[in-house]
């Protein structure tokens, strides 16, 4: 049984040296594994870990891409997401498995590999991630009844940051104590296992895909958020967009509502956190 672990990268390299022995330790569950890494240009000593971890493992594969191509950072990672993506599909007979894993501080924790081995062999999921600590925190890249949209696409996004987690927190304490795992629309939380064949027909696309949003779920969110759509642009302390939201969401949600809707994908969340 084998599996391709993907992750895209950009100033990753204050976390990865240890999310890249994470890699490793994963793979080591599977028969065999591949890493395959799509590498952005960086300012730090990103590429040069890359390299030198490389040196020592040639089961990694390094993509260099040498132009922005988009002004939008959820585009750039979904096209660096979709790199990978076609990677496995163009070997989908060799990997039954693939892993897509954020490269910075959330993956460089310690990783219970013994987490994923207890879900490994079970057939109750196909796009599966995990909880984290201290609450589940991957807001973003969430769609769960009836918050189907992106809070950032609605008034009082902070506001519904937390109200969002909260709603999380108890659901998943609850499977928990159920002993099952938590059903939803989209989820990635900086770590998620694929089952190949439920997604060979979807993509991932950092753009606002509405179309891909059943009006009733987008009447229910708006109906939960007490909100119109709102289509804004979100800015760092230091001025900069963070995140357009007039052009942008995240990639994952337009990614694995696709694989619903074209293959009877089932996304799950497990109430253990993987990383600790």
């Amino acid at each position: 049984m084998n599996c391709c672990i993907c992750g895209t990268v950009k100033n990753c390299g204050p976390y990865l040296n240890k999310v890249l022995n994470n890699m490793e330790k994963i793979g080591s569950i599977f028969e065999n594994y591949q890493i395959i890494i799509y590498y952005d240009h960086s300012t730090d000593n990103t590429l040069e870990i890359i390299k030198n971890f490389q040196k020592n493992n040639d089961k990694l594969l390094l993509y260099v891409n040498k132009k922005l191509i988009s002004p939008f950072r959820t585009h750039n990672l979904a096209i660096a997401r979709n790199f990978c993506l076609e990677y496995v599909k163009n070997h989908k007979d060799k990997f039954p498995f693939f892993i897509m894993m954020d490269c910075d501080d959330v993956n460089c924790k310690e990783v219970n590999i013994d987490i994923l081995k207890k879900y490994l062999y079970t057939n109750s999921w196909d796009g599966l991630s995990f909880n984290s600590s201290p609450k589940y925190y991957d807001i973003w890249g969430l769609s769960i009844y009836p918050f189907c949209f992106s809070y950032n696409h609605f008034e009082q996004n902070v506001k519904f940051y937390n109200i969002i987690q909260n709603y999380m927190d108890n659901l998943l304490k609850k499977v928990k104590s159920e002993n099952r795992l938590l059903e939803c629309i989209s989820s990635f939380n900086g770590f998620s296992l694929y089952r190949t064949s439920k997604f060979l027909n979807t993509y991932y696309d950092g753009r606002v895909r509405l179309d891909l949003i059943p009006n009733e779920n987008l009447q229910a969110h708006k109906k939960a958020a007490k909100s119109r759509l709102v289509f804004k642009q979100y800015f760092k302390p230091d001025g900069k967009i963070n995140v357009d939201g007039r052009f942008e969401d995240c990639e994952h949600r337009a990614f694995h509502i696709q694989a619903c809707q074209n293959s009877g994908a089932r996304i799950m969340i497990s109430p253990d956190v993987l990383f600790y």
